[in-house]
């Protein structure tokens, strides 16, 4: 007879319809690593909702990666929306996200660059679309 698996946990703050544990706790945790740029985008959002410093700096190209990284514990990410997306597949070593995040008062629309570092995607940098 089969189980049924109930989940008593919200969806990820990353907007997927999964729970955060196996959503983006599990890049979080270094369960797994994020195996698009995409979902790598989603989990350094959600990271930023969940104040995870170490996660964001673990997944920034170490070329551009700042030396430290203060969030501000006052910041309130409401949302995220994917706008488009270039590369960042299995089958490619670099890709690019442009994504709207929303928070408490406005938004941050940026395309975001990134690249495969030892077979893993990080972060590389973003600029502001006009």
């Amino acid at each position: 007879m089969p189980r049924r698996v109930t989940m008593t946990t919200r969806s990820c703050p990353c907007g997927l319809p999964e729970a955060y544990e196996v959503c983006c706790g599990r890049f979080h945790s270094r369960a797994a690593s994020a195996p698009i740029a995409e979902r790598l985008m989603r989990s350094r959002y959600c990271a930023f909702v969940r104040q995870d410093a170490a996660y964001l700096l673990r997944t920034w190209h170490p070329r551009t990666r700042p030396e430290r990284l203060d969030l501000d514990p006052g910041m309130r990410w409401t949302g995220l929306e994917i706008l488009d997306t270039t590369g960042g597949s299995a089958f490619h070593t670099t890709g690019t996200v442009t994504f709207r995040a929303s928070y408490r008062g406005g938004s941050l629309h940026e395309r975001s660059r990134f690249e495969r570092v030892d077979g893993a995607w990080v972060y590389v940098d973003g600029d502001f679309p006009g």
